[in-house]
């Protein structure tokens, strides 16, 4: 379905290579044609348009981004710059020094939160942090590793502490949601942003987290107060110690979510080896626990899940 779509914008002889394709979307690399283009197949008028409305606030306030080169809404189809082939993650694991990619990439990630997020994206807030964590830590952790499902006032109980936790922080601004290397690709304009479509209105602060506490590779102290402090010098308007509470209480949720999903993909999907990152996340909400903002729920864990079995299923 995509050749007159792709010959109606002068990619029509390019030689294609399937480079991702899953669940929610497909990318062709396409070599030949006038430029360096992607084909991106995508499962709905709904993922598209949020491609697109994010796309397009990325290109406004000139946080690198590859740019739409035509769409065909009727099929979902997109093309977009090809920024090339290497990911942050790839070039990391290719051996290159960490800190001046880290350092690249929290300046993009003060350029996109320093701006009010677009108009219509979806709420990342305290509702939807607690119905997120509930659907792996309840729904898939609890079961494989206590043996029975939670009952009513756990779920009850869970929901609560979330809320409590999360009410101090505002949830006002822009948020990625994946903001790890694997999204992240480098380049001369700055770290460019890729599989921004799940972007929300949160507290941004979550993107943080997501870079320095990443669910799926060890980031040193060293590394990470780096990043801290690189990312508050370009958000002079941002409290350091508001910072660092807003950092644990976000952290707590998404480890707790993260180390519960590995299991999720386990047991559901046969995807084992995501329980590798298992105990790194355990760890890291060991660590998000211990500043007091944290308390409500540390408070519920205490109460229902001895810390011996904070872990993977045995």
């Amino acid at each position: 379905m995509s050749a007159p779509f792709l010959e109606a914008n002068g990619f029509g002889a390019t030689h294609r290579k399937l480079m991702q394709a899953d669940a929610s979307k497909r990318y062709t690399r396409l070599t030949g044609g006038p430029r360096g283009a992607l084909l991106m197949e995508t499962p709905d008028a709904e993922y598209l348009a949020a491609f697109l409305r994010v796309a397009r606030h990325l290109d406004a306030v000139g946080v690198p981004a590859p740019a739409v080169l035509a769409v065909e809404a009727a099929e979902n189809l997109a093309l977009v710059e090809d920024l090339g082939a290497a990911s942050m993650a790839e070039v990391l694991d290719a051996g290159a020094e960490a800190l001046p990619l880290y350092l690249a990439a929290a300046r993009t990630m003060a350029q996109l939160h320093a701006a009010p997020p677009p108009q219509g994206l979806p709420a990342w807030d305290a509702a939807a942090m607690s119905r997120t964590a509930a659907a792996t830590f309840l729904d898939w952790w609890w079961p494989a590793v206590l043996g029975a499902p939670p009952s009513d006032a756990v779920r009850a109980g869970l929901d609560a502490a979330i809320r409590e936790m999360l009410a101090p922080f505002a949830a006002s601004g822009i948020v990625h949601r994946d903001f790890f290397p694997a999204n992240l690709i480098p380049t001369s304009r700055g770290m460019a942003l890729i599989d921004f479509q799940d972007a929300a209105v949160g507290n941004s602060i979550y993107d943080l987290v997501s870079l320095v506490e990443d669910a799926r590779r060890d980031v040193a102290p060293a590394l990470r107060e780096a990043v801290i402090r690189e990312y508050l010098a370009h958000r002079p308007d941002v409290d350091a110690a508001q910072l660092r509470a807003a950092m644990a209480v976000h952290g707590a949720q998404r480890h707790l979510r993260v180390a519960s999903l590995w299991v999720r993909l386990d047991r559901r999907d046969g995807k084992p080896h995501y329980l590798a990152h298992g105990p790194r996340c355990w760890a890291l909400l060991d660590r998000a626990l211990e500043h007091e903002a944290t308390a409500p729920l540390k408070r519920f864990l205490d109460a229902h899940v001895p810390h011996a079995l904070r872990r993977n299923p045995a």
